[in-house]
């Protein structure tokens, strides 16, 4: 889709008169379907088209996306009402994440851009060197994405893009599953990345999301402080996130522990590429099961780490899923040794730090144990929070010493 060239071409979409045009005004990137007239000349908008977003008086605020069929019904893309949404726009926006980006690391591995926070609202990109992963989470993204891949590799000069189609949130746009290759051709063999020390095994085309998960690498490096000479158990382990960077700073063993045998392969390739192999094992099953398991074994670790999947993805799944968070810290806690340290990371939206934290205290309590807090961690600045929007920063981690 080729947007309109000219601002006087482009379709009106109009709020409320008690809409909320201040917070818009003041960097509020979304419009809700309970705040737009959605008159018959919006509802015939297709998914994704562009239009100016006028205020209850007729002013206009910018350039927005249109999505009937989600309840994000406008995305802002421009507080310039007159911007034109094209290749040369995207080029800019990209260029200002990367300039970021390079500014942060030595190497061409991590989040390019992270959604709202870099201005491309439903966009995820994650660069592993020559080769990019772009996830258009949102209708117009998707009606785009010819000139968003052009301009990728225009301004970063990537060999390969790759369309990641999966995840819940494109359902929610209305939008198919169907990944693709819009650049190059898809890498054979899964791609090395060099994060922490440690060496990781990206696949870019069967793995989970974009094939690595760039914003614990704080976290991983924090753990990896406290894992000198430690036993370490790596729970919800995916391709051995906390587990390789605990063995690249000299831990004494890892064991990590995931429900998918492709993802521990993968670690164990990692692990090979390091020269730990040695120092590495990996168990599949259920993380709850395995957790209890370990505990009627009377497995003892020096530094315990679980980094689940995001268990309250919604409000709807709030409590349950706090339930869940205090469920792991009381299986994870009686593993850890007198004086050993216990990490505790949520990806769920819903869940803010404070309830997180809370739920991982009464866990710890439950299972006997006392403890002192002593770090809190979030995302990495490649995953940069767009202040007005507390969805983006989703990641908390938090460490205790029991």
């Amino acid at each position: 889709m080729t947007a309109p060239s000219s601002f006087f071409d482009l379709p009106r979409v109009r709020l409320k008169p008690k809409a909320n045009a201040r917070g818009l005004r003041r960097g509020f990137p979304w419009v809700y379907d309970s705040d737009l007239v959605t008159d018959r000349r919006t509802k015939a908008l297709p998914p994704g088209a562009i239009a100016v977003l006028e205020d209850g008086e007729r002013t206009p605020l910018g350039v927005v996306a249109v999505n009937t069929q989600s309840r994000i019904v406008c995305r802002m893309l421009d507080q310039d009402p007159q911007a034109v949404i094209d290749r040369g726009w995207f080029a800019t926006r990209l260029s200002r994440a990367l300039e970021l980006r390079e500014r942060l690391f030595d190497k061409p591995f991590y989040r390019l851009v992270h959604a709202e926070a870099d201005g491309l609202p439903g966009v995820v990109i994650d660069r592993f060197g020559e080769a990019c992963v772009v996830q258009p989470n949102a209708a117009w993204a998707d009606a785009h994405i010819t000139e968003l891949a052009e301009a990728l590799a225009e301004v970063t000069g990537v060999t390969t893009i790759l369309k990641n189609a999966s995840g819940r949130t494109r359902a929610l746009e209305g939008l198919d599953d169907v990944s693709s290759v819009l650049l190059g051709t898809a890498p054979e063999a899964p791609i090395p990345v060099p994060m922490n020390g440690a060496t990781y095994m990206a696949d870019l085309t069967g793995g989970q999301k974009t094939g690595l998960f760039f914003d614990q690498r704080p976290n991983h490096a924090f753990a990896a402080s406290l894992a000198r000479g430690a036993r370490v158990l790596d729970v919800f382990s995916h391709v051995g996130g906390f587990g390789l960077a605990a063995l690249a700073n000299e831990a004494e063993s890892a064991l990590c522990v995931d429900g998918s045998n492709p993802a521990l392969d993968l670690a164990a390739r990692g692990a090979a590429a390091m020269g730990v192999s040695e120092r590495f094992s990996s168990r599949l099953g259920d993380a709850f099961d395995v957790l209890t398991a370990l505990g009627q074994e009377g497995a003892q670790f020096d530094l315990v780490v679980c980094d689940p999947p995001a268990f309250a993805p919604s409000k709807q799944a709030l409590e349950a899923g706090l339930r869940a968070y205090e469920r792991v810290a009381r299986l994870a806690a009686p593993l850890v040794a007198p004086g050993g340290y216990l990490g505790l990371c949520s990806c769920s939206h819903a869940a803010d730090l404070q309830r997180f934290r809370d739920a991982s205290v009464r866990g710890i309590g439950r299972a006997g144990r006392s403890a002192q807090l002593l770090a809190t961690g979030f995302a990495g600045p490649d995953h940069p929070q767009l202040p007005q929007l507390a969805e983006s920063g989703y990641l908390k981690a938090v460490f205790f010493r029991l």
